[in-house]
């Protein structure tokens, strides 16, 4: 194991690289699947890798990293970790062919987009060795995981499918790589930390499910509300759709990872001055991040109105002659969605802020409305206007729920900082 300055540097070389291999293999995976074998099996991919496989994966997942990596006191042991995964691993899959099975999709598209969810799962199973390196203080051997296990399945499901074999056949093929990816980087490794403990308990399962379950319950509705529109053009849209759409949505992968350039650094200062009253600071803080990130979204949103119809075009020529206008078309669709991706960014911070301020109920609340709105909203705009509805409901979604994460942070500051007055008050007296 690495020590001192040479490790530190190593945890941010590595983890930016597996975040950055992750986030391009998630952006322009869908892209390169529709090149190579039409807009309809493209558009069947890009539904279950970004959309279902995803949701599933985040069922695996259960929104337990950030409450595992700083578990600093080992409340929870890994083996208990790894043990509460493997059954949600397991409830993902069996939701998964659950849906698959009631929804009525062809066998061939049920099959293609079921093991585009064992990809997921097993994805969200790495996550559970991957969150027990950082905890440990060993974040590159995160990284070095989420990097090689992604040149590995990515290349290896892009190599069959550039062989010529079936759709089918390169998703079986990338599960294999996946498990394989496991098998090589993860599993051997946690071998070599030899403060894990393995042992786990089924008893504490049920403890560590209630700590967690209202964390997992936000991030599964944050990603619901998210992909409403690509839910509501699977169902009321064909294939192609939801491939085309899907081409749209890329830059929303690209603000996300800006945005968390800019969020992530000052989150440590955002939360020392809350917790040492530096009131000022802190709004101070907020305000500056808030002009930041509203400059950056009106740039990115003039650059799409400005340059968005030549990039789609470009991005028509590299498809193929058989999408020339198909893209261009959806200019204005493209307009709105990066705009509702800016709202986004707005939201995930101040998401952060009633974080800090522990409003975790004040979170969930918003997340339930918005999950009812998006069920009701997206489908009728869907309906009633196709691929631009889609985007508008988008942007409304996002829009409306950056209005409540705002509001609510500085509510929920105005309510805090005044609470601290009045027991500093009666703590003098």
């Amino acid at each position: 194991m690495r020590t001192g300055k040479n490790k530190e540097k190593q945890n941010i070389l590595w983890n930016m690289a597996g975040s950055f291999c992750y986030a391009f293999a998630s952006m322009v995976l869908s892209f390169l699947v529709m090149r190579i074998v039409g807009k309809e099996q493209g558009g069947v991919f890009a539904f279950g890798f970004s959309t279902f496989g995803q949701q599933m994966f985040i069922l695996a997942y259960f929104g337990i990293r950030p409450f595992q990596v700083t578990d600093g006191a080992g409340e929870y042991r890994f083996g208990d970790y790894l043990l509460h995964r493997c059954l949600t691993c397991f409830a993902a899959l069996a939701a998964g062919a659950a849906f698959l099975w009631a929804y009525g999709y062809t066998p061939w598209k049920a099959g293609v987009i079921f093991l585009l969810v064992c990809y997921k799962v097993v994805d969200g199973f790495a996550d559970v060795y991957e969150s027990e390196f950082q905890r440990t203080g060993n974040l590159y051997l995160t990284g070095k995981s989420n990097t090689f296990r992604t040149v590995l399945s990515v290349g290896v499901f892009l190599s069959v499918l550039l062989a010529g074999c079936p759709l089918v056949w390169a998703c079986g093929a990338a599960v294999t790589a996946q498990l394989a990816g496991v098998a090589v980087f993860d599993i051997p490794v946690r071998r070599r930390l030899p403060s894990v403990d393995i042992k786990g308990s089924m008893e504490r399962t049920v403890p560590l499910t209630k700590a967690t379950f209202l964390l997992f319950v936000s991030v599964f509705l944050d990603f619901y509300i998210f992909s409403a529109a690509k839910y509501a053009i699977d169902a009321y849209m064909d294939d192609v759709a939801s491939g085309y759409f899907n081409v749209i949505f890329m830059p929303t992968s690209v603000i996300n990872l800006a945005s968390g350039f800019v969020i992530r650094p000052v989150l440590t200062y955002l939360t020392e001055d809350w917790e040492k009253g530096k009131y000022r600071e802190f709004v101070r803080l907020l305000c500056g991040i808030s002009g930041i990130i509203g400059v950056l979204s009106i740039l990115a949103v003039a650059l799409a109105w400005i340059l968005g119809r030549p990039v789609l075009g470009i991005l028509e020529g590299l498809l193929g002659a058989s999408y020339a206008g198909s893209l261009t078309g959806c200019h204005g669709a493209f307009v709105l969605v990066v705009l509702g991706g800016s709202f986004y960014a707005i939201l995930n911070f101040y998401y952060y802020v009633l974080v800090i301020l522990r409003r975790q109920r004040v979170i969930f609340g918003i997340y339930m409305v918005l999950a009812v709105l998006a069920f009701v909203l997206a489908p009728a705009m869907v309906k009633q206007d196709g691929i631009k509805g889609a985007a508008f409901a988008y942007l409304a979604l996002m829009a409306v729920m950056a209005a409540g994460f705002t509001a609510g942070a500085w509510i929920c500051y105005g309510v805090g900082r005044r609470k601290r007055f009045e027991e500093g008050r009666s703590f003098r007296t």
